[in-house]
């Protein structure tokens, strides 16, 4: 294996580090320097193409150099009906991270989206929308705070991560599935049911894409999102987070009216929920994830809100 560390950087004297690390492609790649409560950043994200073993072997490189670890292109934690749910084998990737915390976004997924879901109802008024979110169970969070809202759901994880053509249409069909299907699922490799390196630049249509079709707002990852998308996708809103310019020209190509990121953008781009709760434990000083009423008030110190862009 080659240096995984060939051309890195630390940060100067002064900022805290945070290296998000991603199974996805490294053609999203980005390093921004900002500053957040008086304090600067540096926060990178580096993406290993799929290959677990360049994943692991940075974890182990960087363990004790940076402030907080990102772990991106897969979940090591999902969080459903508040019981957590730990990915086995992404538990062994980032096993090699000793002293600097890692931090996945589940906890920040189930606080910060569930704000934006409220503060988004003044702009959309979720009771008119028919929202499709391709897949729910890691974003628990923001599939009861759409229930709870009254908008009309449906969760595609049945559809989508399993491919049977079976809608779940209420938060308690979704409650029941996730209390049968996670504690299998998080057993398997997750690059089954996840699109990483190759997989998340091209898309599969199936069964799955008629509800494409019927969404006016199409929710959740942005993976999943664009991995079963269609062609056309004229009128539609698309609710997410991770952001890059080529992402915004992906959806300008395929007619999407309106892109509301539920982090905000940070420089060039809109980073994913595992840096901002990367970068929150940062600030904290601690060596671990955060609580939720600590992430919501760091949430409100910084002002975070929805970003909502008409394309």
């Amino acid at each position: 294996m080659t240096d995984p560390l060939q051309g890195w950087q630390p940060a100067p004297a002064g900022h805290k580090h945070v290296v998000s690390i991603s199974l996805g492609s490294s053609a999203r790649n980005a390093r921004e320097t900002v500053t957040v409560l008086g304090q600067p950043f540096v926060i990178e994200r580096i993406g290993t193409d799929g290959d677990a073993r360049r994943m692991a072997a940075l974890y182990q490189t960087l363990d004790g150099r940076v402030d907080a670890f990102g772990l991106g292109g897969a979940d090591l934690y999902v969080i459903a009906d508040d019981k957590r749910y730990t990915f086995r084998n992404v538990r062994q990737l980032v096993a090699n991270a000793k002293i600097t915390p890692v931090l996945d976004g589940s906890g920040l997924k189930n606080t910060l989206e569930r704000d934006a879901i409220a503060q988004l109802d003044q702009v959309l008024n979720w009771r008119t929308q028919k929202v499709l979110m391709v897949s729910a169970v890691d974003r628990f969070g923001m599939a009861e705070a759409l229930a709870q809202h009254h908008a009309d759901v449906v969760y595609g994880d049945v559809v989508f991560g399993l491919n049977i053509d079976r809608p779940l249409r209420s938060i308690a069909a979704l409650r029941r599935v996730a209390k049968l299907v996670l504690p299998v699922i998080t057993l398997l490799p997750q690059d089954w049911f996840y699109p990483t390196g190759a997989k998340q630049e091209s898309s599969v249509q199936g069964s799955g894409t008629k509800y494409y079709a019927w969404a006016d707002v199409i929710a959740g990852d942005t993976h999943y999102a664009k991995r079963y998308a269609p062609q056309d996708l004229r009128g539609k809103t698309i609710l997410t987070q991770t952001i890059t310019a080529a992402d915004r020209e992906w959806m300008k190509a395929r007619g999407v009216q309106r892109l509301i990121t539920t982090t905000p953008r940070m420089g060039s781009r809109n980073f994913a929920t595992n840096v901002l709760e990367a970068m929150f434990v940062a600030l904290s000083g601690k060596r671990e994830a955060l609580s939720g009423p600590e992430y919501l008030e760091f949430i409100r110190q910084v002002g975070f809100k929805p970003e909502v862009n008409d394309l």
